[in-house]
């Protein structure tokens, strides 16, 4: 399955994953040799309104064909496929835990 993912502007390292059908690819490579005036089908007639305005403005990043040998970096390569067959998206959260702006600053070696 080919997907498109795009950047939020909301929250750094949040993605969205946005099917294409291999049929609507074709088409569109067409429709961009044909003619240049058409305006694209919307990739996010799927995504619910509500998360559109959580992620914010989308940014492409690039276009992936996915597999079920593929390795994803933060996530099951079979969960996103599952998401994008059964409702045409996936979000990609930002990892927990990497940076936490309330913690509190190591006080060094303990015990040393």
């Amino acid at each position: 399955m080919i997907c498109d993912i795009y950047r939020s502007s909301k929250r750094d390292e949040m993605y969205l994953y946005v099917a294409r059908p291999a049929q609507q690819h074709q088409e569109q490579q067409h429709n961009q040799a044909c003619a240049e005036d058409d305006q694209p089908a919307d990739p996010f007639v799927n995504v619910p309104e509500s998360m559109q305005k959580a992620f914010g403005r989308a940014t492409f990043v690039m276009q992936l064909e996915l597999t079920e040998q593929r390795k994803l970096a933060r996530v099951s390569t079979m969960r996103v496929l599952d998401a994008l067959q059964t409702q045409g998206y996936f979000v990609q959260m930002p990892p927990d835990g990497l940076i936490n702006p309330n913690a509190v600053a190591p006080e060094g070696l303990r015990g040393a």
